[in-house]
């Protein structure tokens, strides 16, 4: 790359920092790259540090040593978050959204980029402190939640099928009870597509009873993978305590009422910001 003027090359290295979260970057990668010395790329990210932390971006962690340098964390801090949340909610009370069985309708609220974004964020900065090896969901409504995630936190996404594709070649099939029906249903993961031992983080756009996230819980152990984490883009609040197949697990938002007759609902933010 050509020698940048100061500020080109504080724009050049946000736009670097941004697109690769959670990768450690060498000073002397910087430095090669900007045909600048380290002093100064030091004096340049302390000003994209400051910038990140006041504005609510995420951290840039700096390590020491020779085998140191930067790494940039993607988080939103709660007040941003709630705001948003807040929003989210407002919209997820309309009437048209209620569907039978006391579902909402979200799949045109989960194919919007901007609000997939802050929706990974969240949950980025919910599971920052934990480590994790992959991010998983159930097809099919929880993908692009998932993706989003996973692009903050900068790993791969695993997905569970309803059924066994030939494509996917051998895989772990299990039934589980849905939580809501109570029907016995299937799901499969191919072998291939999760190391032994992981550590999982699952994420999935509805839990009424948990029975799905609890299925997937369930083919983990037979890859001897360890959940990390739970999170929910919205839970039902009209389940029982003891028919809760889930006690530890991150809701963004809750629906506390639905009136089936009326289509009256209320969605309030999740556990994440009690």
């Amino acid at each position: 790359m050509k020698k940048l003027k100061r500020s080109a090359r504080l724009v050049e290295m946000t736009q670097y920092l941004l697109s690769r979260p959670h990768t450690l970057i060498s000073l002397t990668a910087f430095a090669d790259r900007y045909q600048s010395a380290k002093s100064s790329i030091s004096e340049d990210l302390a000003i994209i540090k400051e910038v990140f932390e006041e504005e609510g971006f995420g951290e840039l962690h700096t390590l020491a040593g020779a085998a140191g340098g930067v790494k940039y964390t993607p988080k939103m801090n709660k007040d941003t978050a709630l705001e948003i949340m807040t929003g989210i909610c407002k919209e997820l009370e309309l009437p048209e959204r209620v569907l039978p069985g006391g579902y909402l309708y979200m799949t045109d609220m989960l194919g919007q980029p901007e609000l997939l974004n802050d929706l990974g964020r969240m949950f980025a900065t919910a599971f920052a402190g934990r480590h994790i090896d992959v991010v998983m969901t159930v097809e099919t409504k929880g993908i692009p939640l998932a993706y989003a995630t996973a692009n903050c936190l900068n790993l791969p996404v695993v997905i569970v099928r309803r059924d066994n594709k030939v494509t996917e070649g051998s895989a772990v099939s299990i039934n589980y009870v849905s939580g809501s029906n109570k029907r016995i249903q299937t799901m499969s993961l191919a072998r291939r597509a999760l190391k032994e031992q992981s550590r999982v983080l699952i994420i999935d756009d509805f839990m009424k009873a948990g029975g799905t996230i609890q299925g997937m819980m369930d083919l983990l152990y037979e890859f001897k993978a360890t959940v990390a984490g739970v999170g929910v883009f919205v839970e039902s609040g009209e389940v029982e305590r003891e028919e809760r197949l889930l006690e530890d697990y991150v809701s963004l938002a809750k629906l506390t009422a639905v009136d089936l007759k009326t289509k009256q609902t209320t969605v309030i933010p999740g556990n994440y910001f009690a």
